[in-house]
């Protein structure tokens, strides 16, 4: 025999009571028309609001922060591409400079074999 001390019908009363209590507790809410209930919901609304505001605020920075590291990152890429092609004309001058160099002491060269060979005549 099992050792229930209530009966089939305490039981069912009980479990009759205990959905009595819920029902009675779901109809004590005050309804959607009650100010309360209506200053509640404007306050979510208002939170809901508030909350997609500051994310498309977070949006919005984001974005500018992408733009302004591009704007740096191009102005980076700008600079290194002058740098190169001033290395590159100063690389190039440098050249020039040495081949003029290089011809006058070639010219230099030529000039004293046919001044020497002037003087062996």
């Amino acid at each position: 025999m099992p050792a229930f001390k209530d009966d089939f019908a305490n039981r069912q009363g009980n479990s009759n009571a205990a959905k009595q209590a819920l029902l009675d507790k779901f109809k004590k809410q005050p309804k959607a028309d009650d100010p309360a209930v209506q200053r509640r919901i404007a306050e979510q609304i208002a939170a809901a609001k508030a909350r997609e505001d500051r994310i498309a605020q977070r949006k919005a920075e984001k974005e500018a922060a992408r733009l302004a590291h591009e704007a740096e990152l191009k102005r980076q890429e700008e600079e290194r591409v002058a740098a190169e092609k001033e290395a590159r004309r100063i690389e190039g001058e440098k050249a020039l400079a040495l081949l003029a160099e290089q011809k006058a002491a070639r010219d230099a060269r030529y000039a004293a074999r046919k001044e020497r060979q002037k003087r062996g005549k």
